[in-house]
C-alpha cells in the first residue's frame, strides 16, 4: 500500500504541467515557445525561467513576482 501511494506521488511530481498546455505557452517578454526544465517553464530564447506551483505556471512581469 505504501509503495502504491509513493508510485503515484512520483507519477504526480513528475507531471507538473499539463503537455496541452505547454504546447501553447509562449514567454510573455519575447514570446518564444517555453520548455518544461526541472519542475519550471524556461524561455531558451531570453533565458527567462517561470514557476510552476500547484500546477498553474506563473508568468508573471519580473517587477510584478
Amino acid at each position: 500500500m505504501i509503495e502504491q501511494i509513493e508510485e503515484e506521488s512520483r507519477k504526480m511530481s513528475e507531471k507538473t504541467i499539463d503537455e496541452d498546455l505547454l504546447e501553447i505557452l509562449a514567454c510573455p517578454y519575447c514570446k518564444e515557445s517555453v520548455e518544461l526544465k526541472d519542475e519550471k517553464l524556461v524561455c531558451p530564447e531570453c533565458g527567462r525561467e517561470f514557476p510552476i506551483v500547484d500546477g498553474i505556471p506563473q508568468m508573471l512581469p519580473d517587477e510584478l513576482r
